[in-house]
């Protein structure tokens, strides 16, 4: 039986989109034609998820703010918002006290059962399905998703044995050391003895003592997949993100220019994104670019490897490149010049 509950983690601060993310979180940016968080939830809920816990932390009232049905991506949602920083385990088992309470009514706990427990800026195409049966098999306490890696230094590595076992764990292994190899990809079932093992009331990191101590116990293990997955946390991985599910890289392809977007006839647009209200007007050009809600390319501008925020402007003639990001309603002047950075 497939898990029914499943708690996402989103409530990092965004440090290294802002300054896309000062006005919101992170998972609330769009990827292509909708909030990343409703991409993420999308994924779970084709997997029978019906209830989904989203740890919060930063700017938690965006996401009430956009949900307020409280359903998103086909499944239900509840909140637990992190009165302070708990690391990853520390707020899986906080989401899941406050899930077991009912946000203080009677109820249920959903996370009496096994479970899965995601990071909310991961999406991917990996079979879940074979993450949960690989669980299965093996009586496993924890199972995560492992994807191969060739720069293995922000990324926990993982060694397992042909069953599936993990021997070890090394969160985010020193660069030059462990180069390469298979990683956490932050996607997980994990049954409830696992918040058991989650001291309470201090950060814990589920990749750096929980896990280490379930693989201790020899109940730790790793499924192998080489599907699509990516990290949406960076500004050239959101880039990416956007541009894959546009060109052809995904198990979906979705439209690169919203119907809700003016674009002149003899503007060129080329692997890049173009969402609702956006202009792009006679003669500009776009490459390996995403253009936000209400931004605007001015004539015969330029821009390439870079992001344009919401209502941002950029003007006639100006050239914006090289992985620039522009926060929300800025404007480049006719003519100017950027080369990566932040505005």
């Amino acid at each position: 039986m497939s898990p029914r509950s499943a708690i996402v983690l989103a409530g990092g601060l965004g440090t290294r989109l802002r300054p896309l993310t000062e006005e919101r979180p992170k998972q609330m940016l769009p990827i292509v034609d909708r909030p990343m968080i409703e991409h993420v939830v999308a994924k779970l809920a084709a997997e029978g998820v019906a209830d989904v816990v989203l740890s919060l932390g930063y700017r938690p009232d965006a996401f009430g703010a956009a949900y307020p049905s409280g359903r998103c991506g086909g499944a239900g949602l509840r909140y637990a918002t992190e009165p302070e920083p708990l690391g990853t385990a520390g707020a899986v088992l906080f989401a899941a006290r406050r899930a077991a309470t009912g946000n203080g009514e009677a109820g249920g706990d959903p996370f009496a059962e096994t479970f899965w427990a995601l990071n909310g800026d991961v999406l991917t195409d990996a079979p879940l399905g074979e993450l949960l049966a690989l669980h299965q098999a093996r009586g496993a306490e924890a199972t995560i998703l492992t994807i191969p890696m060739a720069d293995a230094s922000r990324y926990g590595l993982v060694e397992s044995d042909a069953s599936g076992r993990v021997s070890q764990f090394v969160e985010k292994p020193a660069s030059g050391g462990a180069a390469s190899g298979w990683i956490n990809a932050g996607v997980y079932v994990l049954e409830p003895s696992v918040l058991a093992r989650i001291p309470p009331g201090r950060s814990v990191s589920m990749e750096r003592e929980t896990f280490v101590e379930v693989a201790r116990r020899g109940s730790l293990y790793a499924l192998r997949s080489d599907a699509y997955w990516i990290d949406a946390g960076t500004p050239a991985s959101y880039l990416q993100a956007n541009i894959d599910l546009v060109s052809g890289r995904r198990a979906i392809t979705l439209g690169a220019v919203s119907p809700q977007a003016g674009v002149a006839p003899d503007a060129e647009i080329l692997d890049s994104v173009v969402m609702e209200r956006a202009t792009v007007e006679a003669g500009a050009r776009l490459s390996g670019s995403v253009v936000l809600p209400g931004g605007r390319i001015g004539a015969g501008a330029v821009v390439a490897d870079s992001v344009v925020g919401y209502d941002a402007v950029v003007g006639p003639g100006a050239r914006v490149l090289g992985f620039t990001l522009l926060g929300d309603g800025v404007t480049v002047a006719a003519g100017e010049s950027l080369q990566g950075g932040r505005r």
